[in-house]
């Protein structure tokens, strides 16, 4: 990933807008990373990998008790330390 302080951004943008159609492109100002600009087609490919969240309310109840009735797979075992 390309790096460059917000001042050199506004002055040569023309150039960093075509880095960024091939890679993210990091802004700093004041030494830290505030912003990341990317091109239309990974933020959109970004976004249809969003995971929507679901409240308990939004499921049936034949929903809630075939999850209640399910078992993890055995491998999962090795984090039940995490749900105590």
């Amino acid at each position: 990933m390309v790096t460059v302080g917000a001042t050199t951004l506004v002055r040569k943008f023309g150039e960093y807008q075509d880095v960024a159609l091939r890679e993210p492109v990091a802004i700093t100002s004041n030494g830290r990373e505030r912003l990341i600009l990317l091109s239309a087609d990974e933020y959109k490919r970004l976004k249809r990998r969003d995971r929507r969240v679901l409240a308990r309310a939004d499921f049936t109840p034949e929903e809630l008790a075939a999850i209640a009735a399910s078992d993890a797979p055995a491998e999962t075992a090795q984090f039940n330390h995490e749900v105590k």
